[in-house]
């Protein structure tokens, strides 16, 4: 079946599977390799069939969209991969989550492993003596699923002759909302579920304070320290990251480094203190599918109140791979 005759309607969002992926089922993109269609998807397939521009100066308006009913069936699936790209054009969780688990039902049951400091020793095993073990079990309770988005509301004669790249912006601004709050999400979900606290020495944190938090992540490795804009300014004003590569480096790209080898990543969720994690093996997010959208009112052009949604849920998976240093 070629690109250009396929019959596009509201039953490829019902499949489970998502629009993209039923259309690729019925237009799979290896049968235009070595053609100039080779690189796009079938949904981008799609766009060209109707000629349909997104992004650039040439954008076109929303009702292009809306010229025929097949066309129609395509606008769901834009306003949902702008908001995903919004969502990884801030994307925090990509350092923190060791794992993305995607299922198809509300009900999550995790693993963790909660070795003891004889189980992180890998000593010598003499013959016939029992070699050490790491219990792996799942948890007592379900890991609790949130859905975050936002309501879509703007009528049809509204936004019909607004350009789709910029309509686009706006839409990736409710994807980085939405990622925003799934990195809320992500460190309740680390702290509420039992988490060894490391106080400061002082009354204000020093270097000493950060090598020790660093020395006792042994055998795990400290790569991720979170905190909040207060915290992060009084690291970035210790002596110790003011030296010139580190001014350097800060100055010219706005990467922030630490001696310690651990990414520095600012958040406004941690007011009090430095959440350090090992980003491989901390912490597991469990997504029900991706973006959702109602895309009913979106294909139907009743745009008043539509839902875009995403739901997902985070787990500890190693007790030991997070600790909190409190100010």
């Amino acid at each position: 079946m070629s690109y250009d005759n396929i019959k596009l309607e509201k039953g490829l969002y019902t499949t489970g599977k998502g629009f993209t992926k039923s259309l690729e089922e019925l237009d799979p993109s290896e049968n235009y390799i070595g053609t100039e269609l080779e690189g796009l998807d079938a949904y981008q397939r799609q766009l060209k069939r109707f000629d349909i521009k997104v992004s650039g100066a040439g954008s076109d308006s929303v009702s292009k969209f809306f010229q025929t009913t097949d066309s129609s069936a395509l606008f769901p699936e834009y306003v949902s991969r702008a908001v995903r790209q919004g969502m990884e054009e801030n994307d925090i969780l990509g350092k923190i989550v060791a794992s993305t688990t995607n299922i198809d039902s509300l009900d999550y049951r995790a693993i963790e492993s909660v070795p003891l400091d004889e189980d992180k020793e890998l000593s010598d095993v003499a013959e016939g003596a029992q070699i050490p073990q790491t219990v792996i079990r799942t948890k007592e309770t379900l890991t609790p699923l949130k859905k975050r988005g936002r309501m879509l509301i703007a009528s049809y004669e509204a936004i019909k002759f607004q350009k789709l790249d910029v309509f686009t912006v706006t839409l990736k601004q409710i994807g980085a909302y939405i990622a925003k709050s799934q990195v809320k999400d992500a460190i309740d979900a680390i702290c509420d579920d039992g988490i060894e606290i490391m106080n400061i020495k002082g009354s204000e944190i020093e270097y000493s304070d950060l090598v020790n938090l660093w020395n006792s992540f042994s055998p795990y490795n400290l790569t991720t320290i979170l905190a909040g804009p207060n915290e992060i300014a009084k690291l970035l004003n210790m002596s110790e990251f003011k030296d010139s590569y580190a001014g350097l480096n800060f100055h010219a790209t706005g990467d922030m480094i630490t001696p310690l080898g651990a990414e520095l990543v600012k958040v406004d969720h941690i007011s009090n203190g430095f959440l350090g994690l090992d980003k491989s093996c901390a912490v597991e997010k469990v997504q029900a599918g991706g973006v959702l959208t109602d895309f009913d009112k979106l294909i139907d052009r009743q745009l008043e109140r539509a839902a875009v949604t995403s739901i997902a849920g985070f787990s500890k998976i190693f007790s030991g791979a997070s600790k909190l240093l409190s100010v």
